[in-house]
C-alpha cells in the first residue's frame, strides 16, 4: 500500500528478523499486552502512543542503517523503537522530553538488556550537539518543521527520518539527506500521523 510512495515494495530481511526479535509486549501497559502485536498505535500515557510496528519497520529501513552507526532518535516514548534500532547500530542515543517516560524507559532498557542505547531526557528540538554528528537521526513525533539543530547534527552522507506537519493538519513522512559536501536534500515519502513534538524555541 506504501510502495507508491516510498519506493520499496517490500522491507529489509534483516529489519522484519529485528522485528521479530524485539518483544513489543514488554513495551506496552499491562492492560493493553492482548493487542501489543497489532498493526495499530497503542497509547502509553501522558498523551503519547507507541507507533505500530509497520510504521516502526519503514523508519527504522529508511534510515539505511550500517552496525557501525551512531543513530539519535527524538522522543523515546515507551523505548520500542530504540530497542529495535540498537538492534542494528553500535550506538543509540534517545532524547525524551518527559520525565515520567524518561525514566520508565530507562529501566526496561536495563531490564531488557541493551547496553548500547544512551537513554537521555530533554528536549530533543535541539539534539545532542556534545555526541554529534550522527549517521542517522530518527524523529518519532510530529514536527512544525525540521529542526535546524537536527540537521547540523547530521553526518555528511547521513539519513534523518522526520514526521512534518500540525497536529490536525496532513503529516508527511520526510527523508533528509546530507550530502558529502554538507548540502541537503528533503524528500516527502508518505502521509503519516503522529503525536506532535513538543520542545524547541
Amino acid at each position: 500500500m506504501t510502495a507508491s510512495y516510498t519506493g520499496r515494495d517490500r522491507l529489509s530481511e534483516t529489519v522484519l528478523n529485528t522485528l521479530k526479535r524485539v518483544p513489543r509486549h514488554r513495551f506496552v501497559p499491562e492492560n493493553l499486552l492482548d493487542r501489543a502485536y497489532q498493526n495499530r498505535p497503542l497509547p502509553i500515557g501522558f498523551g503519547q502512543t507507541i507507533s505500530q510496528p509497520y510504521i516502526v519497520a519503514l523508519m527504522t529501513d529508511l534510515l539505511e542503517i550500517e552496525d557501525d552507526h551512531r543513530i539519535l532518535e527524538i522522543g523515546t516514548g515507551s523505548a520500542y523503537q530504540a530497542a529495535v534500532l540498537a538492534e542494528l547500530a553500535e550506538t543509540v542515543y534517545s532524547i525524551e522530553i518527559i520525565p515520567e517516560l524518561a525514566e520508565t524507559a530507562k529501566g526496561r532498557l536495563k531490564a531488557l538488556g541493551y547496553t548500547n542505547i544512551v537513554a537521555l531526557q530533554g528536549d530533543g528540538y535541539f539534539g545532542l550537539e556534545k555526541e554529534a554528528p550522527f549517521d542517522g537521526i530518527i524523529v518519532t513525533a510530529a514536527a512544525s518543521h525540521i529542526p535546524p539543530p537536527l540537521v547540523a547534527q547530521l553526518k555528511p552522507g547521513g539519513v534523518m527520518i522526520i514526521p512534518v506537519g500540525g497536529p490536525f493538519l496532513t503529516q508527511e513522512l520526510i527523508r533528509v539527506r546530507k550530502k558529502a559536501d554538507g548540502s541537503i536534500t528533503s524528500e516527502q515519502l508518505l502521509p503519516v500521523a503522529f503525536v506532535p513534538l513538543t520542545g524547541g524555541p
